[in-house]
C-alpha cells in the first residue's frame, strides 16, 4: 500500500491497483497498469514519489514507475546489481521487495528478503 495524500492505493499482486477512501476503506477506483500496451502483472510493494507510483515486480529486482493518470509504465529500474551485492554479503539473500521514500530528505531506500542491509538509491524521480 501507499498513499497519494488523498487515497490509499493498494496492490493485490495482479496488474490492478485499487484506490481506497482512507476513511471508509471503500474502493473508489481501479487502475489497470500496462507497459507498451500489455498488462504489467505481479505488482507488489508500492511507493508514491513526486506524483508517480513506483511498484516492485514480485519475485524480481525490478521497480516500475507508473503514471497514476492512465496506468502506463513510464520508467523501469533494474536493481540486480544491488541484489547481487546483498547476495555477496549474505548468500541467503533473495529478491528485492521493499521501497521506502523519505519526502523530508528526498531519499529513496530499497531492501529485499533477508538482505543484510538497506540501500539508499539515487535516480531522477
Amino acid at each position: 500500500m501507499t498513499t497519494d495524500n488523498k487515497n490509499l492505493i493498494m496492490s493485490d499482486g495482479t496488474h490492478k491497483l485499487t484506490y481506497l477512501d482512507p476513511n471508509t476503506l471503500q474502493a473508489t477506483k481501479t487502475l489497470s497498469i500496462s507497459e507498451n500496451g500489455y498488462v504489467k502483472e505481479k505488482l507488489n510493494e508500492l511507493e508514491f514519489i513526486n506524483g508517480y507510483i513506483y511498484a516492485n515486480i514480485w519475485m524480481t529486482n525490478t521497480i516500475v514507475k507508473i503514471n497514476p493518470e492512465n496506468g502506463n509504465v513510464v520508467g523501469l529500474l533494474d536493481l540486480t546489481s544491488i541484489a547481487d551485492e546483498a547476495k555477496n554479503l549474505y548468500p541467503w539473500s533473495q529478491e528485492m521487495n521493499g521501497i521506502a521514500y523519505d519526502s523530508v530528505t528526498d531519499k529513496i531506500f530499497v531492501t529485499g528478503k533477508m538482505w543484510p542491509k538497506i540501500y539508499e538509491i539515487k535516480f531522477n524521480h
